[in-house]
């Protein structure tokens, strides 16, 4: 069912308040293994969980659907880890959040995690799971507004909201596909207006998230046949999206609940690839007022847009492959200046992933 511009209005009040406070939900705790210890446990026999503070960098939607799952299926509990999950606004908030220590984990976009690493003085904060293999970064438009092709953008309006992180890669994309930037308007506009200045014609496109901003206009009204999306994916951006961050200290001195959180949101992951409806049915009773069709749409976008990938259905869950990062460092290099430019291990780690076999796709 169409939501409204006040249910809209509300969903952006409550993620601005979101970042003031705490919301959060719990795992139980249960008896671990010996397996499950950790350096700094009190004794070879102290089966106390493992607590973790976890930041989301958006108040819970589809998309967070595998951290939900890993809850309401006692995924969490099973790994003796007890997880209070907080909402941030948006990535830059998670990774400093990480840093200081206020959360010993968070979501992040990778790509901001590696421009926040580009200051010397940047705490060591690493990813430690790919949660979307490849970004949502998308260009979305009016075909009805004479935007057919990526290169029909040139003389048109593109509307890029604050904090937008699409825009960020939106230089390598047009020297990729030969778009001459200066020939393409940008109108800085609030995100709370983005979609709907683009159903209202006042701009010709929007930067964004594919499956945020065209599933949103689709909710709005806008016929899905006058909508060209343009994944940056689909024009040769190697760029990853979403991903794990851990604290350095934490990851230091309890390995294995870093290890033990993976492996309960791998297996989250895995249920909600399965089912995606049953998996937005436990996602719904995390919400206020959100719509079920809107947020199954979200998954299913999600899913096969930006964590099925062909990289993940041939090495699994989580991962990353060292000469796509390389690739998209060019890219995240025609829009910022690395002082010093890092390798794959500078920013990812790979230790705290299970094995092979646990994350490939069932």
């Amino acid at each position: 069912m169409p939501r409204t511009a006040t249910h809209i209005s509300r969903r952006h009040v409550l993620l601005s308040l979101s970042a003031l406070g705490s919301v959060a939900f719990c795992a139980s705790s249960v008896q671990a293994s010996a397996d499950d210890k950790t350096p700094n446990d009190k004794t070879a026999d102290d089966k106390t969980p493992a607590n973790i503070q976890f930041a989301l960098e958006r108040a819970i939607d589809a998309i967070a659907a595998p951290f939900v799952l890993a809850e309401t299926h006692g995924l969490y509990r099973a790994e003796n880890v007890n997880v209070t999950t907080t909402v941030a606004a948006g990535s830059k908030e998670t990774i400093a959040r990480v840093a200081s220590g206020a959360s010993d984990m968070a979501l992040a976009d990778l790509n901001a995690l590696i421009r926040y690493r580009g200051d010397s003085d940047a705490a060591t904060v690493k990813a430690v799971f790919v949660l979307l293999n490849a970004a949502p970064y998308a260009i979305v438009a009016r075909k009805s507004r004479g935007v057919i092709s990526l290169g029909s953008l040139e003389g048109k309006v593109l509307g890029v909201a604050d904090r937008d992180l699409a825009i960020r890669l939106w230089p390598a994309l047009a020297k990729r596909n030969n778009i001459r930037l200066a020939a393409v308007k940008q109108e800085r506009i609030s995100a709370a207006v983005r979609e709907p200045m683009l159903s209202a014609g006042q701009v010709d496109a929007i930067t964004g998230f594919s499956y945020l901003s065209a599933v949103n206009l689709r909710d709005r009204g806008v016929p899905a046949d006058d909508l060209a999306v343009f994944r940056f994916a689909e024009f040769g951006s190697a760029a990853y999206g979403l991903a794990l961050i851990v604290n350095p200290k934490f990851a230091a001195t309890r390995p294995e609940a870093v290890k033990a959180f993976i492996r309960a949101v791998t297996a989250g992951m895995q249920l909600t690839i399965k089912d995606p409806a049953k998996a937005i049915t436990d996602v719904m009773t995390q919400m206020e007022n959100g719509s079920r069709e809107l947020e199954l749409t979200r998954l299913h976008t999600a899913i096969t847009d930006n964590i099925l990938t062909d990289d993940v259905r041939r090495d699994g869950l989580g991962g990353m492959d060292a000469a796509r990062f390389e690739a998209s460092l060019d890219e995240i290099a025609e829009d910022f200046t690395f002082k010093k430019r890092p390798s794959a291990a500078d920013i990812f780690d790979d230790s705290f992933l299970p094995g092979s076999v646990g994350r490939k796709i069932n």
